[in-house]
Formats: structure tokens, C-alpha cells, sequence
């Protein structure tokens, strides 16, 4: 029997096949959930997030516009996934956004209110409006878990990383903030704190080639982290295994953030 036998979820941030809800997305299938899919709007964007779905071998996927800065979207969402789907295990948030003018080493005193609150809105307050969408529906099955993606630059100051870190510090704050308030419906909410890795949201990152360089020239295990990685803790995660595990913030970066060292 597989760890997640008879699961279905959600996961939000499919845009290819590097992303890290592609990679979280194949392990949980590996291991037997059932994943449903929400996108950017229009076209394009469904294209892409279709074939990176098609490509883990899902026929037909179940798929989902949705624009995450409106709380109509969010819930229309929710609607109709809970429409389609008899019940919901988990939720996994993979989005995040900055202005890439504004995540540049040596920016951030320049950031404009309007990028700062964009970016703080996008990548940290969605969490709380799907928790919000979610809680009904984990609650009809027993409880369920919400897995929210962050990094490191939540923490210490990294070149280039900016507002996204601020946001990131607001993501990890607001779950367990959920954890807590939810605990009592028997649903997690964790974060992941992955390493650096490739993807089409980490090349705005002005400064994401040093990090990279960084990461596998200091982190313990002297490599970067691998999208593998990530999935393999994300089953463990959402599975009841961790039946126990809820507020936390588990890295999954080689042990970068054990080292005294720039990153």
C-alpha cells in the first residue's frame, strides 16, 4: 500500500516541468493520490500547466483557472473542485510573486509600496484565503494537511532575493498562525523551505546563479537541492505520518541553513 492511497488534493503552481508543484505533484502520484490542478488564467497558461501534468502521466487532468490576488477566484475554485471531488486531503500552495525590477542585489530600500504589498499579497495572504476555502471541506472528511512552499531568505538576508524574502518570513508566520487556528479541525499547515532550483519563478531573481553557487559550494551534502528532494518530504508531509507534524517549517536545502556562511 502506497502512503497516499486513496488521497486527493489540489496543488497550485504547476507552470512546467521544473516547478517545484510538478515535482511534489509526481511523488504524490507515485505514492497514489489523486491531484487536481489550479493555473494562471488564459490560455497559455493552461497550456503549460497541462502538458507538465499531461507529462506525469495524467490523463484528462482536472484542471482550474485561477487569478490567486482574487478571493472569487480562490473560492470558485474550491466550488468546483469540491463539485468534482468527494473529498479533500490536502492543499499545495507553490505560488509566489515579486516584482523581478525590484529583486536585484542592493534594491529593496527602493521597493515601492504597491510591489512590497503585491508581493506580500500574492506569495504570503493567498495561503490564508485557500486555507480559508479549504477548511470546510477537509473538515467533511476528518482533517487534512496544507503545504505552503518558502526559503530560506525568509530568514537571513540573501542578495537579489528582497521583498520575496519579507514575503516568504509573512508566508511561514501565517501557517503557523493556521496551524493553530485549524488544529482544532485536524488540519496541518506546514511549510517547506526548499533550496535554490532552476524554475521559471527563481530566474527573477537577480542574484539566483550565486545563490546556486553558494548553495553547493557550503551545504553539507556539497550539491543543490533536487526537485526529488522536495517531492519525497511533500508525500511524507501530507501523508499521516506526519499525522503529528503541524506549524513547522522543515528544510530541505542540503543543510545550507545549518552553515554559518553566505548564501
Amino acid at each position: 500500500m502506497s502512503l497516499l492511497d486513496g488521497k486527493k488534493g489540489l496543488i497550485f503552481g504547476v507552470a512546467n516541468d521544473r516547478s517545484y508543484a510538478t515535482h511534489i505533484a509526481r511523488s504524490a502520484i507515485a505514492h497514489g493520490a489523486e491531484c487536481a490542478f489550479a493555473h494562471l488564467p488564459g490560455e497559455k497558461n493552461e497550456r503549460r500547466t497541462r502538458k507538465a501534468v499531461e507529462g506525469l502521466g495524467v490523463g484528462s487532468p482536472w484542471l482550474a483557472p485561477c487569478d490567486a490576488a482574487s478571493d472569487d477566484d480562490i473560492a470558485s475554485v474550491f466550488a468546483k473542485y469540491a463539485k468534482d471531488h468527494e473529498r479533500l486531503d490536502f492543499v499545495v500552495h507553490s505560488i509566489a510573486f515579486a516584482d523581478r525590477e525590484w529583486l536585484k542585489p542592493g534594491a529593496f530600500t527602493g521597493t515601492p509600496r504597491a510591489a512590497y504589498l503585491s508581493a506580500v499579497d500574492i506569495s504570503a495572504y493567498t495561503l490564508v484565503a485557500m486555507s480559508r476555502a479549504a477548511q470546510p471541506l477537509m473538515k467533511e472528511n476528518g482533517g487534512g494537511s496544507i503545504l505552503a512552499m518558502s526559503y530560506y531568505g525568509s530568514e537571513k538576508v540573501v542578495s537579489g532575493y528582497n521583498i520575496m524574502g519579507v514575503a516568504k518570513a509573512a508566508l511561514e508566520c501565517s501557517a503557523r498562525y493556521l496551524a493553530s487556528d485549524l488544529g482544532a479541525d485536524n488540519i496541518r499547515v506546514n511549510t517547506i523551505s526548499g533550496g535554490p532550483l532552476k524554475t521559471l519563478a527563481s530566474s527573477a531573481v537577480g542574484g539566483i546563479d550565486t545563490m546556486l553557487e553558494s548553495s553547493e559550494r557550503f551545504a553539507p551534502l556539497r550539491r543543490n537541492v533536487e526537485g526529488t528532494d522536495v517531492g519525497g518530504t511533500a508525500v511524507w508531509m501530507i501523508s499521516d505520518l506526519a499525522a503529528g507534524v503541524t506549524g513547522e517549517n522543515v528544510y530541505v536545502d542540503c543543510g545550507l541553513n545549518t552553515i554559518g556562511a553566505a548564501v
